[in-house]
């Protein structure tokens, strides 16, 4: 799958769109005369600024509709609040270049040929104005749109086990051990942090594994209010939480500082179940865990997979449920 954002085009600067117009209707008038170039002159640079205006807007996906996730990751990176003002005023401009060019269509019509191309100047300006308008506007969508078009591709309606816990304590291990992730990296694009997204099958469900390093492994007092946004996305894709310590603390992290994020994350994901995993049991496992588990050995692993999968405790509604 995609994410909402991925295949959103690149935004036209009002310049461009301008000598875009202006040039196809200035070709459309050298192949008429008299007011027949002038209308064909105003009719071609009118609907090439409002089709281009308003396709910049419905590209866009429905805030309104976006999932809760997609909603919060985009807020986390941009202001969602000013992008859709910003779209509105463009979708204002569309309307506007497309009432200009019904008025002046009917003055050049009523017109002499000398008139009817002052009519199409004075047009051409207005064009000018309302594109001038919304420079500001074209210029804060498509940097938007830079941005957002590298959020990371979650599906919202997979259900999805976030996996958690301090550096080194083995979680892309274990991702990677107990599904196909090695291949799907994605950056996010407010932060150097990466995301690990694995996919593993049950019952012909397919779930979403996510190691999110740089958001989730360390106290939320060290995140900035960008990346505390992404963890509070984070909470609506979460179905399930798999917590992993490192009992030894190899990891280079002390148990009882591990077991203070595994606390506070519980707070935080408090709608969905947390699961604490010891890993390195070959080392110790002292420590009060739900499971134990060796990736390096393979000892508990798929143990600990179908606990996730059974906290998720996903059920798919079929479409012949009553």
């Amino acid at each position: 799958m995609s994410g909402p954002f991925e295949n959103l085009p690149t935004t036209p600067r009002s310049e461009e769109l301008l000598d875009k117009a202006f040039s196809r209707a200035a070709r459309a008038g050298r192949a008429k005369t008299g007011i027949e170039a002038q209308e064909s002159m105003l009719q071609t640079a009118g609907n090439i600024l409002s089709d281009n205006l308003q396709n910049v807007v419905t590209s866009w996906p429905d805030f309104s509709e976006l999932d809760p996730f997609h909603y919060e990751l985009a807020d986390a990176i941009v202001d969602v609040d000013s992008l859709r003002q910003a779209l509105s005023e463009v979708q204002w401009a569309s309307r506007q270049v497309g009432n200009l060019k019904g008025e002046y269509q009917g003055k050049i019509r009523r017109a002499d040929t000398d008139t009817a191309r002052k009519h199409r100047k004075q047009a051409f300006a207005r064009f000018a104005s309302i594109l001038e308008e919304v420079e500001d506007d074209l210029l804060e969508i498509g940097a938007a749109r830079d941005e957002l078009k590298h959020v990371p591709e979650l599906d919202p309606d997979e259900p999805a086990i976030v996996v958690a816990g301090y550096p080194n304590v083995g979680k892309t291990s274990f991702i990677n051990r107990v599904t196909n992730a090695r291949n799907e990296i994605a950056s996010y694009p407010f932060t150097t942090t990466e995301l690990h997204v694995g996919h593993v099958e049950r019952d012909y469900l397919r779930y979403q594994l996510v190691d999110t390093p740089g958001l989730l492994d360390r106290p939320a007092d060290e995140r900035n209010d960008v990346e505390r946004q992404a963890v509070s996305a984070l909470t609506h894709l979460a179905d399930a939480v798999l917590f992993v310590v490192d009992a030894s603390g190899n990891c280079g992290y002390p148990l009882e500082i591990q077991l203070a994020l595994r606390d506070d994350l519980k707070d935080r994901f408090r709608d969905v179940p947390v699961v604490t995993v010891c890993n390195k049991m070959d080392q110790s496992t002292d420590v009060a865990a739900d499971f134990f588990m060796s990736v390096e050995t393979g000892e508990g692993v798929d143990e600990v997979l179908d606990a996730a999968v059974e906290a998720v405790g996903y059920e798919p509604e079929l479409p012949f449920d009553e």
